[in-house]
């Protein structure tokens, strides 16, 4: 019996010290989607290398096998595999098949993330419900919190990926006073004082203009709810006085003819909301205002394109999941109305009414706005911050994950 259990022991030691690969399964079987992103990122922070094997078994991870990679997966509860050299050269060639919508692509550094948020300057209580601040902290990918100071004194370059999400780029703090504090208003009329602006939009407006180059110069953008709207508002108003009479004076009564649309990332010839300072819409972008008459409480449900992994790498990149529908979720920008989408934009999710998902490029660089507040929203969710332990396979979440990946690539230019 003894000997039984030696040679037992001896083919296990013998079969672990002969893997070659550790592979994280993302489809289905996978326990914790989210945590699976965080230790990609972490094993790229630590100058690993990651294949991400496109359209295989829902956008699967596999690493070099080791000890530690395979501790940090039982700690952070991640399904795993341990392959053999043959196992993992028998899905590689399987993926490289021609006639098989599949690719490998390697994954090197790490990028560098900023989000940009109030908290950074005032209790901007509303901005903790922040997508992307939970999702990372959730999934342990370290990141750092800019605002208008850091960007105004030049510090973008530093970083290859920066967020924006519930900000209005506009200058009218929210458009909606209910959930703006005084606190949070006097935080950024000192930051435009400091920096010789007369107003906050105007010191929006060239915070928006530095992004826009940090995009242009090779940064990669992704922005949410908000902050895509408002982004695009701020660009295309350029010069233009549309905040109402908080500012000092009263909006341009010829502001929405002026309006340049050349200037914008997504979108055009949308029709500004210049009344009703203390409601929630800014312009006709936002497709969903009013559908929800509770916040996220939405049975409808909208679909992921499905794209050429060997051909359109990038956008095949940019929606891998599990899922290929996503429940629909409400924000202050909840969709984008199809009609106002920039011809040149790929669309990369879409229900019947509106677009949710899509992307574009600048210059060298890339954006994705995703429309909406929180993907597993419910009502209230606005106030209160989703507990992602309650949701560590969001389909929806997946898909900003996506994009704090995507910049580590090797990038080819897409198809379509």
């Amino acid at each position: 019996m003894l000997r039984s259990v030696r040679i037992f022991i001896l083919v296990l030691a013998a079969q672990v010290c002969n893997a070659n690969q550790i592979f994280i399964p993302m489809d289905k079987s996978q326990t914790n989607h989210l945590k699976a992103y965080g230790l990609a990122y972490v094993l790229l922070k630590g100058e690993t290398d990651v294949d991400w094997l496109l359209n295989y078994r829902g956008g699967s991870f596999m690493v070099q096998y080791t000890k530690s990679v395979e501790n940090e997966c039982k700690l952070r509860a991640i399904s795993y595999e341990i392959l053999s050299e043959a196992a993992s050269q028998q899905i590689i060639s399987q993926i490289s098949n021609p006639d098989i919508n599949m690719d490998v692509v390697k994954l090197h550094k790490a990028a560098k993330i900023a989000v940009y948020s109030p908290i950074k300057i005032s209790p901007a209580e509303f901005e903790n419900t922040d997508a992307v601040l939970l999702v990372l902290k959730y999934a342990e990918i370290p990141f750092d919190v800019i605002y208008d100071e850091e960007i105004l004194k030049g510090d973008l370059p530093k970083y290859d990926w920066l967020h924006l999400h519930h900000e209005d780029f506009t200058g009218q703090f929210g458009k909606n006073l209910r959930r703006t504090t005084q606190a949070d208003i006097k935080a950024q009329e000192s930051i435009a004082s400091r920096f010789g602006f007369t107003k906050v939009s105007q010191m929006k407006l060239a915070v928006a203009k530095s992004i826009k180059e940090f995009c242009a110069g090779g940064g990669f953008l992704f922005a949410m709810c908000s902050g895509a709207e408002t982004f695009d508002i701020a660009l295309a108003a350029e010069g233009i006085d549309i905040v109402d009479n908080m500012d000092g004076d009263g909006i341009d009564p010829d502001a929405q003819s002026k309006l340049d649309f050349e200037k914008t990332f997504a979108f055009q010839n949308f029709k500004l909301q210049l009344d009703e300072y203390d409601g929630m819409n800014f312009s006709d972008i936002n497709s969903s205002s009013g559908r929800y008459r509770n916040w996220g409480e939405s049975d409808a449900y909208f679909s992921l394109f499905d794209f050429s992994a060997k051909w359109d790498v990038i956008p095949a990149m940019l929606v891998q999941n599990h899922e290929n529908l996503i429940r629909e979720f409400m924000g202050q920008t909840t969709a984008f109305t199809k009609s106002i989408i920039k011809p040149g934009v790929l669309v990369m999710g879409t229900s019947s009414s509106s677009d949710r998902y899509i992307y574009g490029e600048l210059g060298r660089g890339q954006w994705t706005f995703y429309g909406g507040h929180d993907p597993e929203g419910r009502g209230g969710s606005h106030r209160m911050p989703t507990d992602l332990n309650l949701y560590p396979n969001s389909p929806g979440y997946r898909l900003i994950l996506n994009n704090i990946l995507f910049p580590s690539a090797r990038k080819k230019k897409r198809k379509t």
